[in-house]
């Protein structure tokens, strides 16, 4: 089974780095057993459960936004410094959603998945591969992605020196667009790039 496990990762990464449309291999393997029943997998397939903020995510539950962000990422993972930790993190982003998504009056939040998501990322990763540093790179974006909206919303949850101190905040921008423009709802792309380049500029003068 363990070499099994380790095939479908090793096809997972080609997939991220190669396909315009990674969602339709996700699509493909979202139905085999191996991707619903076995640890780490669950941590993505169990998303299709959890719901998400109508108002924020018209299109339903974690697993069809994480299918999203990640046709978005595929189409600007060149112009990352890193393509594979930029992938891997748009796949993992939302993983902290399972544990932490809760009904608080009358609205579906999921306060810290963003954390959550940075623990269950590295355990992720720890199962098919020893490289620390690509872990730490991806799970670092997974830890900070949220910031984006944090501080260019200047809510309390911004930290702007640590994220500084971790990730490269255009790594983290970058993630952030393809994380707002996985939804399906209308957008202004143009104004979505202009929050983005915004929140590099905030962070890069702090």
């Amino acid at each position: 089974m363990q070499n099994g496990k380790q095939a479908l990762f090793e096809e997972i990464d080609e997939h991220l780095l190669h396909d315009d449309r990674p969602s339709e291999y996700f699509e493909q393997i979202l139905t085999t057993k191996l991707f619903t029943e076995q640890y780490p997998f669950t941590f993505l397939s169990r998303l299709q459960k959890i719901g998400q903020s109508p108002r924020h995510h018209p299109e339903g539950n974690v697993w069809n936004h994480t299918m999203l962000v990640l046709d978005n990422a595929a189409q600007v993972r060149g112009r990352s410094g890193d393509a594979r930790s930029f992938m891997w993190a748009a796949l993992l982003h939302d993983i902290g959603k399972a544990a932490t998504t809760r009904l608080r009056n009358g609205r579906i939040t999921s306060y810290d998945h963003d954390k959550e998501g940075e623990k269950l990322a590295r355990a992720f990763l720890e199962c098919f591969t020893k490289d620390q540093d690509f872990i730490l790179r991806v799970s670092r974006l997974v830890r900070w992605h949220m910031q984006i909206l944090f501080i260019t919303n200047k809510l309390p949850f911004a930290d702007i020196k640590a994220m500084k101190r971790q990730v490269n905040v255009k790594e983290v921008g970058l993630l952030g667009l393809c994380d707002r423009l996985g939804r399906k709802m209308e957008q202004d792309i143009q104004k979505e790039i202009e929050i983005m380049e915004n929140f590099v500029k905030i962070c890069e003068n702090e």
